[in-house]
């Protein structure tokens, strides 16, 4: 199945070592000689919650009605993420690449405005009584824009781009949170990929105790309710990708040996149009 792959868009945790399993290092090798267009983005959320905690800034958790949890961006936060994500541990995926002979180049969303976005204004979120509320929306952001002729270029280069999760505002220039799923989501929508891949800690999406094998988005959204913290964001990343013009969306698990093989093999749950 992975010969026919022209672009590939893989989301991965905060580490390439830690979280996933070793073996991804072939599979992008395997990719590359192909001649498959791989594109890795990176999330983190783990690591800038302890940084910031370790440097006095406590982090807030709020949820919105649908109850999808995500982080609230202040100011100081944004620096710190900004930090922890487009610092450590972009360059730390980068080392691991070269180290195994795969050329890559971390990019924020600010790099070149590879990502813009639009802040968002207002948040509407569940308080302590379970009542909505309106909150100042901080900084994080929506993604209106992917610079695609950037990522051909370091393609044109044989460059593997690793992009963490950090944009731009696009009228003011503030750093914006965005979240590393939708980041992965409007990168592939906007290259028109094969596949976007988001690997994570489970076999794909659980229902009923069993895995989902396959799913169409209308199918997705309608499950959205029975979806637990965490992998609800991942679903309607995937959601998204599809609608904005990926041909298939996989979530599978990381830890799996060849994590990428087995999840263009099927092992996973694939989500398309």
């Amino acid at each position: 199945m992975s010969n026919s792959i022209e672009t590939l868009v893989c989301k991965i945790g905060g580490s390439i070592i830690n979280g996933v399993n070793p073996s991804i290092i072939d599979d992008i090798k395997k990719l590359r000689a192909q001649g498959t267009k791989l594109i890795l983005v990176h999330g983190g959320g783990d690591q800038v919650t302890e940084i910031a905690e370790k440097l006095g800034k406590k982090q807030r958790f709020v949820t919105s009605p649908e109850g999808i949890k995500s982080r609230y961006t202040d100011k100081e936060t944004a620096e710190i993420f900004t930090m922890v994500m487009s610092g450590l541990l972009s360059k730390r995926i980068v080392q691991t690449l070269l180290a195994n002979g795969i050329n890559a180049l971390s990019l924020s969303g600010l790099d070149g405005g590879l990502l813009t976005a639009e802040r968002k204004q207002r948040l509407v979120v569940v308080d302590d009584r379970g009542r909505k509320i309106a909150i100042e929306g901080g900084y994080t952001g929506k993604i209106t824009n992917v610079n695609v002729g950037l990522l051909s270029t370091l393609f044109s280069l044989s460059i593997v781009p690793v992009v963490s999760p950090v944009a731009v505002e696009n009228r003011n220039w503030n750093l914006l949170n965005v979240d590393g799923d939708r980041a992965c989501s409007h990168i592939s929508g906007a290259m028109k990929a094969d596949v976007s891949l988001f690997l994570t800690d489970t076999e794909g999406l659980i229902l009923n105790n069993q895995l989902v094998r396959a799913m169409m988005t209308t199918e997705a959204k309608a499950s959205l309710h029975l979806i637990g913290s965490g992998m609800d964001k991942k679903v309607i990343a995937a959601i998204e990708a599809v609608e904005m013009g990926t041909k298939r969306s996989i979530i599978a698990s990381g830890l799996k040996e060849n994590p990428i093989q087995n999840a263009l093999a099927g092992v996973g749950t694939v989500i398309s149009a």
